[in-house]
């Protein structure tokens, strides 16, 4: 049993997943959840405010990708467990969210006892992902026909980084980020990288 009770965010657009996360853990005497944000920023600046143990990030909010809200709470609040609480666990952006730092993943459908599970084992220290992230990467980039390095560039992308800041951050040329943009702009049939943006998420891939 967890000895203190461990505060939760629950940010999340939706207002009937608050009412429900808030039934699932009301039993649960460790646990309480301690606000909500309804997009990116205000879950950045409720987090800095509240101080919770855990966020329970939907990957996809309103305003900010979700690997994008997760390295602001890194960067903000790096004692503060993340965990992705998403309705789309085939999603291809739950890879990017992992790895820009947090610290588990959920589906919203999972029943209670693995959902309180989930956070006990989290603020244990260990890495909870209770979905198959990469297989779903893999397999939503085969249908759209991208690469993973095409795919990483296009993150970045979304992050709003220009191509300089993309070479530096993937350790290529600035002419070699170039020609990979071109080549996913030409895959997903878009003009200019708004297009390109747009047909990702329609896609499910950010």
């Amino acid at each position: 049993m967890t000895p203190q009770v461990v505060r939760v965010l629950v940010a999340d657009d939706h207002p009937i997943v608050l009412d429900g996360v808030v039934l699932a853990l009301q039993h649960t005497s460790w646990l309480r959840v301690a606000g909500s944000a309804r997009s990116g920023r205000e879950a950045i600046s409720a987090v800095e405010t509240l101080r919770p143990d855990v966020v329970l990030l939907d990957l996809r909010l309103p305003d900010m990708l979700g690997p994008e809200v997760v390295q602001a709470l890194r960067v903000r609040v790096p004692d503060t467990k993340i965990i992705l609480f998403t309705a789309y666990p085939d999603h291809a952006a739950l890879t990017a969210a992992l790895e820009a730092g947090a610290h588990g993943a959920v589906a919203k459908d999972t029943d209670r006892e693995e959902l309180i599970e989930v956070i006990r084992r989290v603020m244990s220290g260990a890495h909870e992902v209770r979905v198959d992230v990469g297989a779903a990467l893999t397999r939503k980039l085969r249908q759209c026909g991208l690469t993973r390095r095409e795919y990483d560039i296009l993150r970045h992308v979304a992050m709003g980084e220009t191509n300089p800041e993309i070479a530096l951050a993937l350790g290529l040329t600035r002419n070699t980020v170039k020609t990979y943009l071109q080549r996913t702009l030409e895959k997903l049939g878009a003009r200019n990288r708004i297009e390109a943006l747009t047909r990702a998420s329609q896609l499910g891939i950010l």
